[in-house]
């Protein structure tokens, strides 16, 4: 079993999950991180509710961020506002020590004006809901011309819940 050290993780990011009481990596992160890190390419990975997988992608989605480009580089779609939540506010926990780095949650069900207003002041992660994104895509607040990394958590449950055209 590899440490997180070993996974080639920056400083802030091990002191973050070293904080949150992360000794070991679960096997779908010691599998997955040195790929995303390694890399560009496409990465299915398929792990029990429970085992990491949040971090598994979370993690190497903050590494590649770039904090002085202000607009979206990374998506990551699901299917539920609660999950939605429970994934911005993990990866935010482990980004605790980048400066500067702003992941915003957008999802129906709250206030479109109060997400448009984040998003205008910069996101460089949205983590989103495919029905909210796609509205905020239509009005322009939503612009991902510099995205370069789309994780679908959860997707074979966005796919039963009908929302493959609004995937596609």
């Amino acid at each position: 079993m590899k440490t997180f050290e070993e996974l080639g993780l920056s400083e802030p990011i091990l002191r973050a999950v070293g904080e949150l009481g992360y000794v070991e990596p679960m096997p779908v992160q010691e599998a997955v991180i040195p790929a995303l890190l390694g890399e560009d390419g496409d990465l299915v990975a398929l792990a029990q509710t429970g085992t990491g997988k949040t971090a598994a992608y979370g993690l190497p989605l903050l590494e590649r961020t770039d904090v002085v480009r202000p607009e979206p580089q990374a998506v990551v779609l699901c299917p539920t506002r609660e999950l939605c939540l429970q994934i911005a506010t993990d990866l935010n926990d482990y980004a605790r020590y980048i400066d500067g780095l702003r992941i915003q949650p957008v999802y129906g069900g709250s206030s479109i004006q109060s997400q448009i207003r984040s998003l205008k002041r910069g996101a460089h992660i949205i983590v989103a809901t495919p029905g909210r994104l796609i509205d905020l895509m239509e009005r322009g607040v939503a612009r991902l011309d510099a995205v370069r990394y789309v994780v679908m958590d959860e997707a074979d449950e966005m796919l039963n819940m009908g929302f493959s055209e609004s995937i596609d």
